[in-house]
């Protein structure tokens, strides 16, 4: 009687594992589909940002305007300093 008495306690066993994996699964199709959802949205708004810069980018003149003059930018003399010689210019 002891063998069917284990055989019974671990078809106890099993079922409740099968319950508790039947909840995990539920729970995992749930943040999938939340990441699903999350991730169509963000495709979508990254298509309409493209389409944005598209949009931008064709109302840019074709030719580049006149040359707009602007100051160099300061020397670093550590950096400078830090080079070797024939690097410096």
């Amino acid at each position: 009687m002891s063998r069917l008495e284990d055989l019974a306690d671990r078809i106890e066993r099993l079922v409740l594992r099968h319950e508790e994996l039947k909840r995990t699964n539920a729970l995992l199709q749930q943040q999938l589909d939340g990441v699903t959802g999350e991730r169509d949205s963000l495709r979508s708004r990254l298509a309409a940002a493209r389409a944005r810069i598209d949009a931008l980018l064709d109302r840019l003149p074709a030719e580049p305007a006149a040359a707009v003059p602007v100051a160099p930018a300061p020397r670093n003399t550590a950096l400078d300093e830090a080079l070797p010689a024939q690097d410096r210019e």
